[in-house]
């Protein structure tokens, strides 16, 4: 990015904001869901000073391309990396807290932030410390129910007295930062009606802001698939949550229907996994296609899948899921299908004609959305990216993180 397309407007006493996160700008989520909401802010004239946990890889890896893409904001953006720490367990985390609060603290004395914008529940120890201590406004950007997410996703045994005891710890600590918040940001409606439902929190005060989609990166051209055998595509990691067994299950139904259908992963997950996996349900090598893509890359690959895949274990705190690779999907012009009862999922499917929701993971289910799969390619692609332009829209994103740090502003003056 050059300079030249920088456009920054400058108050005469621009809002200082301290963004901390515990996700590193040169992780992909870092620069999907972080850079782009901070680079469109300081365009709109506040000054970010960015703490984030960098994996000593991946900051090896792409701290030049961070480094490029926020030297055009000069003063505006200024980036304080600190270090991940892996092991022991808990131990390490409460260590990186300590090094982020330093030098959070190190940084207000020089600089005296008006916001401390925090970016999920470890982040938030450290906003809520800054909050009593400094009187700091204080923003929980809550991405999601956490600590539960820990534990239906398998990384936290509750049998092991360890994580219980973390578990409930930030239980606590959860109903304290939306309490003690200036705001709170939640991804999802679903996560919001939640939340006003418990006893005590009806009036928390809570925006909804989706994982948003660079629309100007995600977009449809001439290269989208024209061929007439179908390709239904996954895209991104598989991790704790997504669903191989029961995607690879959906794609065998679909090649009785469609024998010459092909299952394209877009991933930088072990491909010899997939195909493992894959070979359980009697899939055949040839029909399975794995890549990896950087993310400007990923468009283009998208490009080759008529429909995406992608289920998601449905949970308690999937409520507040919000798949960043839907809007991505969508934003292209290719129809989606997913599982119901994860984030605005159901929301989005029936209120857009965006694709389909698979109800229940049963063959019989599989069957009856297969039936629709000649006409869920029949949507039109202005509708789905409009849809995305509607819901998922960067711009619109950070339109609405303004207008929460606009109001904060307002009521400090």
């Amino acid at each position: 990015m050059s300079s030249d397309t920088i456009h920054t407007i400058t108050p005469a006493t621009p809002t200082s904001v301290l963004y901390l996160s515990y996700d590193g700008l040169t992780d992909p989520l870092g620069q999907s869901q972080v850079l782009p909401y901070i680079m469109g802010l300081a365009k709109r004239g506040y000054q970010f000073t960015i703490i984030s946990t960098e994996k000593t890889e991946a900051y090896e890896k792409r701290k030049d391309i961070i480094k490029g893409l926020i030297e055009p904001f000069g003063k505006d953006i200024d980036w304080q990396p600190i270090f991940y720490t892996k092991k022991p367990p808990v131990v390490s985390t409460l260590w990186d807290v300590r090094k982020m609060q330093s030098k959070a603290v190190e940084l207000h004395k020089k600089k005296h932030f008006q916001i401390v914008h925090c970016r999920s529940y470890i982040t938030a120890l450290v906003g809520a410390f800054l909050k009593k201590k400094f009187q700091i406004t204080f923003i929980f950007d809550m991405r999601g129910f956490w600590a539960d997410e820990r534990i239906e996703g398998g990384i936290w045994n509750l049998k092991n007295p360890l994580f219980k005891s973390v578990y409930q710890f930030f239980k606590k600590k959860e109903k304290q930062f939306l309490q003690l918040a200036d705001h709170t940001i939640s991804l999802t409606f679903n996560a919001k009606q939640e939340i006003h439902s418990w006893p005590g929190f009806s009036t928390v005060p809570i925006q909804v802001i989706p994982c948003c989609v660079d629309t100007q990166l995600f977009q449809r051209n001439n290269d989208l698939s024209e061929s007439k055998e179908l390709t239904i595509s996954y895209l991104g990691s598989l991790g704790t949550w997504y669903m191989l067994d029961e995607m690879l299950h959906f794609f065998k139904r679909v090649l009785v229907y469609y024998p010459h259908a092909h299952f394209l992963f877009i991933t930088p997950d072990d491909p010899e996994m997939i195909r493992t996996n894959a070979r359980k349900y009697g899939i055949s090598g040839d029909t399975i296609r794995i890549m990896k893509a950087e993310r400007k890359e990923v468009p283009i690959r998208l490009a080759e899948s008529h429909i995406s895949l992608f289920f998601i274990k449905p949970s308690f705190s999937k409520k507040a899921s919000s798949p960043t690779k839907m809007g991505e999907i969508l934003s292209m012009g290719i129809p989606v299908i997913c599982n119901a009862n994860v984030g605005d999922a159901n929301y989005l499917m029936e209120n857009y004609s965006s694709g389909e929701l698979v109800r229940t993971f049963t063959e019989v289910e599989y069957d009856r959305v297969i039936s629709q799969l000649d006409e869920i390619r029949k949507i039109s692609s202005e509708s789905l990216r409009q849809t995305a332009l509607d819901y998922f829209d960067l711009e619109k994103g950070i339109g609405l993180y303004e207008e929460v740090y606009q109001k904060l502003s307002t009521a400090n003056v």
